[in-house]
């Protein structure tokens, strides 16, 4: 017979979130700031030593808004690892999103993080897609929250007649960011050609003007 003291430990087991469901692993440390110059590094950073680590290491400036002269109306001011290795082993990390009138934070996601966002300013358009081909959305304005499930597709349009600000917070260090038009179009070597004509039943003069619509975008002029 199982002792009713087994028994208890064997649901709490069932019952308990699992470590493995975390985004991040858990710290073994007080702190472990990032040695970004490192030469070695295991899906993550080494710390530094504590002995460099100084109250700086800690802090980190969103204060200012992006550069937002893109084809997009777009800039996102990251907070993770590689920008705040103060996040490193902390299983957090803050961007920074502004939108101009009109913008867009084209539809992407982010392979290793959920995201819980919350708009300081504007009214932004928040549209999310599942695996099904769901699609869900809703204006938000300021002082509003928003989430974004782990590795779903999703999106944000400044629908109204301000700049938009809002802050994404992740649980994860380095999140990661795959936007939709680039993972197809703007691939290093190139998709060939047969399989976007083939995927999307359309001829190549579609997909070589969608690709080189992409390439200018991507250094920073606007469509005419």
């Amino acid at each position: 017979m199982i002792s009713s003291r087994l028994l208890c430990s064997l649901t709490a087991l069932l019952i308990l979130p699992l470590s493995s469901n975390a985004a991040d692993p858990d710290p073994l440390q007080d702190i472990c700031i990032a040695d970004l110059d490192a030469k070695i590094s295991v899906n993550g950073f080494p710390c530094k030593p504590e002995t460099e680590v100084t109250s700086d290491d800690f802090f980190f400036d969103l204060s200012e808004e992006g550069n937002l002269s893109n084809a997009f109306g777009r800039a996102v001011t990251e907070g993770n690892v590689h920008e705040f290795p103060g996040v490193n082993t902390q299983g957090i990390s803050t961007n920074r999103v502004d939108l101009a009138v009109g913008g867009i934070n084209p539809p992407h996601l982010h392979p290793r993080s959920s995201e819980s966002s919350i708009v300081i300013r504007g009214t932004v358009l928040v549209g999310i897609i599942t695996t099904d081909n769901v699609f869900y959305s809703k204006v938000v304005t300021a002082g509003k929250l928003f989430l974004i499930p782990r590795g779903l597709v999703h999106f944000q349009l400044n629908v109204g007649k301000e700049n938009v600000l809002f802050f994404p917070s992740f649980n994860s260090q380095l999140p990661g960011t795959q936007f939709v038009h680039s993972s197809l179009f703007n691939t290093t070597p190139p998709i060939p050609n047969e399989v976007l004509t083939k995927t999307f039943l359309v001829g190549d003069e579609v997909i070589n003007a969608i690709k080189a619509a992409i390439t200018s975008a991507q250094l920073g002029h606007r469509p005419k």
